[in-house]
């Protein structure tokens, strides 16, 4: 039976798995145990792809392991990872093409964890048929095992074809190309099936089972035959055309087999003529692997059973039952049965498989959560807005009816207790010094910032000029993805900050503006309380007001907004203080229905956690829009009864302006306070970004590097010059015949045997020419050796050497070249009269010999005879 057949492995360049995913946990995990095991998975990650592909595998199921384990941790860890934003390039081999001497192999860079898994699956299913081809088909578990494991490389091979497509985005290797895998996948199942057969042999199964079964295997390898012969680009590789005559002497013994089987039934059925004509149709199949395939099988023991049983049948019927051989057309087909399928790739393949990053969230879930602390951040600003807002209103309300500084300053002399107040909180806050330091540095931090983002953008930009710069160069064979399509994410991802900058330096002059319209009097609140009660200018006093009924009326109203005010910081730290993990339900989301409805989700937490602070928020706000309703009405009555004259006017402006600056001093340190933090903060964003657009520029250009290395290869394997047309007299040379022990010839046709050339006529002998006279004509410096030897001639040392042509390849069994004996020149057989000595190479058929010349030779004798005969060109020259 002929041997197995198995798949090379494919091999793969060195990548650095920790520095990219190292970078990507650190900036994504807080510093703690958390991002440590991380870390220390990421390092065994990188372990176990050195162990599975940077290393010689064994055939046994120990490195067959390796290979699954690192496949299902790729498939753990696509969700995981941005794999796209790392730029992880993955470079692998063709494992059929080998290349030439001086363009070295063929390769194919990507940077896709999806081309990654694809090769490792390949190499998972190449694996697996080498481990089939080396267990012991003659023991039960050896047969159970090789079934196996080529039901498991049918898979992996089937598996890649319906998806490599998908995974690549771009078009493949030819050796993980769909057609290519497709028929391995289509090999691979039809040799389990085979096994199956010699199962279904060994444990002794009825004969027409048995008929089936190699029935069926007899249809998958002519199936997979057709398949590799028919496709475009399959039989120029050498492996496949190394298969083919496999694929093909296997389809006829299982067929053979079959009808052996058929041909036992038919016996059991009294049908002995059929059991004839199928032992019959049996040989022939037999003969014709014998025959032309028998370099690459073995059918003696298959040929000798068959022929046993053909032998004792014809006995049989010829002295007994004298039954009518039916022909073979007229037989009855044998059924099929199969008992294998391609084994499903569904992660993870192994069982002993634990995923290193088993508490690392899906990307999905990431960014789910990402977007849902992004809408919890919205949600608590609007609350928190809204009632910073209503402060800001209330303290302008009560600033313009210089409230409750009014109601202090009845008599009319004395610094109000509240402006006194509001005085000591802006000293303590560091005064005007403060808000200009804290201005001066804004234009600093935001020059800062603008920097980082412009070298950012620099880099991208100046990365895919030269990458249009080469596609414009090489055209279509410049075959990666366009640099410009790449950077789409990260340049919204830079207008957007350039937008974020545009609009902080609007919120920056806002401020500044309001700063220098409060200037003044924020200053003013600065200076001792007597430069300040010396400021503010004094009036008649109005001590008629103490006690009545209006001022009271008004400081309750007064005390009142004040509770309203407190309750309202109180609420906006319960609103700060909550917090809710979205993860758990992300995480069963994704689990249950495979992906996640992040907004509905997200909305319904959110109402939950902070319903009842809305409602809280809002009544807070309709409490105090009544409070200032009634305030403005009694400080109208308050304003009637006080005694109306300029001095007070002007006194009650001031105290209006001091109160407002001092609302407004808050609020514009609150702001530059935020504002340099906001810059702070959004350089360390930038620097994050300036470093992913670092990092995806140097991965381009590694890539860039290694597809102009393939370009260079691919050019120098290219052919300098066009096809010319071979002079005849080159091509008319007889093709030289190996000789014994030579190089193994290539594979044969399969439905088509060469017709052989016919053999020249046999030469007649030399004219019978004494050999003194020859040697007394010609001198020599060797003697000619005779003509039955089987080496070539050796050429004389003192003669000229022959003029050389093409260099021509010299092949094992071939004289090469020679320098032309005289002997030998068919040309001076007339002129000198030379005995023709015959020329015959080992395992070469003899030339024919010239006929008789009668006449000299018909060219211009004058020419030739001013030549000596030692130099007697090898063609007649005209």
């Amino acid at each position: 039976m002929a041997t197995f057949i198995s798949v090379p492995l494919k091999k793969s360049s060195e990548v650095d798995l920790v520095k990219p995913l190292s970078k990507f946990v650190t900036a994504t995990y807080p510093p703690g145990e958390e991002q440590a095991e991380h870390l220390r998975a990421v390092e065994e990650l990188n372990k176990l792809r050195k162990s599975a592909l940077g290393r010689p595998l064994d055939k046994h199921e120990s490195s067959l392991e390796i290979l699954l384990r690192y496949y299902d941790q790729l498939c753990a860890i696509e969700p995981k990872f941005p794999f796209p934003e790392l730029c992880l390039t993955f470079t692998w081999k063709d494992a059929f093409d080998k290349g030439s001497l001086f363009g070295g192999s063929v390769k194919l860079a990507l940077a896709s964890v999806g081309y990654e898994k694809t090769c490792v699956l390949f190499n998972v299913g190449a694996l697996a048929s080498q481990i089939a081809s080396e267990q012991n088909l003659d023991d039960d578990e050896g047969l159970k095992a090789a079934a196996k494991f080529y039901q498991l490389a049918s898979g992996a091979f089937a598996h890649i074809k319906n998806t490599v497509l998908s995974a690549l985005n771009r078009e493949p290797t030819m050796d993980i190309s769909p057609e290519t895998v497709g028929t391995l996948s289509q090999i691979m199942l039809s040799q389990a099936q085979e096994v199956f057969v010699l199962k279904a042999t060994a444990d002794k199964m009825k004969d027409a089972i048995i008929a089936k079964l190699a029935n069926q295997a007899a249809d998958y390898y002519g199936d997979a035959f057709k398949q590799c012969q028919y496709k475009e680009n399959l039989p120029k590789y050498f492996y496949f055309q190394e298969v083919l005559p496999v694929l093909a002497a296997k389809h006829c013994m299982m067929q053979a087999t079959a009808e052996m089987y058929q041909s036992a039934l038919a016996n059991q059925k009294k049908k002995f003529g059929e059991e004839i004509a199928r032992l019959q149709h049996a040989t022939e199949l037999v003969k014709t692997a014998a025959s032309r395939y028998d370099e690459y099988v073995n059918v003696k023991d298959l040929s000798d059973k068959i022929n046993r049983a053909l032998t004792a049948a014809k006995k049989d019927n010829d002295f007994i039952y004298h039954d009518r051989v039916p022909e073979v057309k007229d037989l009855e087909h044998i059924g099929k049965a199969s008992l294998v399928k391609a084994t499903a790739v569904q992660a993870p393949l192994s069982q002993k498989f634990t995923d290193l990053f088993e508490k690392m969230v899906p990307m999905a879930v990431q960014q789910s959560v990402s977007a849902a602390n992004s809408k919890k951040a919205d949600t608590v600003n609007r609350l928190i807005g809204s009632l910073r807002e209503a402060t800001n209103l209330c303290n302008g309300v009560l600033a313009s009816l210089n409230l409750p500084a009014a109601l202090e300053d009845l008599s009319g002399d004395s610094v109000p207790q509240s402006i006194l107040e509001k005085s000591r909180a802006v000293i303590q806050q560091g005064g005007l010094q403060s808000i200009e330091q804290l201005i001066k540095d804004l234009p600093e931090l935001l020059q800062r910032n603008r920097e980082i983002l412009d070298e950012s953008l620099k880099m991208l930009n100046d990365e895919e000029t030269t990458d249009n710069e080469l596609r414009a160069k090489f055209n279509q064979r410049w075959a990666r993805t366009p640099s410009g399509d790449l950077y789409k994410p990260l340049r919204a991802e830079g207008n957007n900050f350039r937008s974020i900058l545009d609009k902080a330096v609007q919120a920056d002059q806002v401020v500044k503006e309001r700063y220098n319209s409060h200037c003044e009097m924020i200053a003013l609140l600065c200076k001792p309380e007597n430069e300040l009660s010396s400021a503010i200018p004094s009036a008649n006093p109005a001590k008629t007001l103490q006690g009545s009924e209006v001022v009271n009326v008004l400081r309750a109203q007064l005390a009142q907004l004040d509770e309203v005010k407190r309750e309202r910081e109180v609420l906006e730290g319960e609103i700060k203080s909550v917090t809710f993990d979205m993860t758990t339900k992300f995480l069963t989301a994704l689990a249950q229905d495979g992906a996640i409805n992040e907004e509905a989700l997200t909305s319904g937490e959110l109402d939950t956690r902070y319903g009842a602070h809305t409602q809280r928020v809002q009544q807070n706000l309709r409490r105090q829009e009544e409070l200032l309703s009634q305030i403005q009405v009694s400080h109208q009555e308050f304003s009637a009864l006080k005694q109306s004259n300029s001095e007070a006017n002007n006194r009650e402006e001031v105290l209006k302006k001091l109160a407002s600056a001092h609302d407004s001093y808050i609020e514009i340190s609150s702001n530059i306070k935020e504002g340099t933090k906001f810059y702070n903060d959004l350089t360390e964003i930038l620097l994050k970004f300036q470093n992913k657009c670092s990092d995806i520029v140097f991965a381009r250009k590694t890539e860039r590097d290694e597809l102009l290395k393939d370009l260079q290869q691919s050019i120098a394997r290219e052919p300098s010059a066009p096809s010319f047309n071979v002079p005849s007299y080159q091509s008319n040379t007889p093709a030289p015949v190996p000789a014994a022990g030579g190089p193994t010839p290539a594979p044969r046709t399969v439905f088509q045997q060469p017709q052989a050339k016919p053999q020249p006529p046999a030469r007649p002998p030399p004219p019978n020419i004494p050999t003194q006279a020859a040697s007394a004509s010609v001198p020599v410096s060797n003697p000619v050796p005779p003509s039955s030897a089987n080496h070539p001639p050796v050429a004389p040392t003192s003669g000229p050497s022959q003029a050389q042509g093409p260099p021509y390849p010299s092949y094992q069994g071939y004289p090469g070249y020679y320098q032309m004996p005289m002997a030998y020149n068919p040309y001076a057989y007339g002129q000198f009269n030379m005995p023709c000595v015959p020329y015959q190479a080992q395992g070469q058929v003899g030339y024919p010999g010239a006929p008789p010349v009668q006449q000299p030779y018909p060219y211009p004798q004058q020419q030739q005879q001013q030549q000596p005969p030692q130099q007697q060109p090898y063609y007649p020259q005209q």
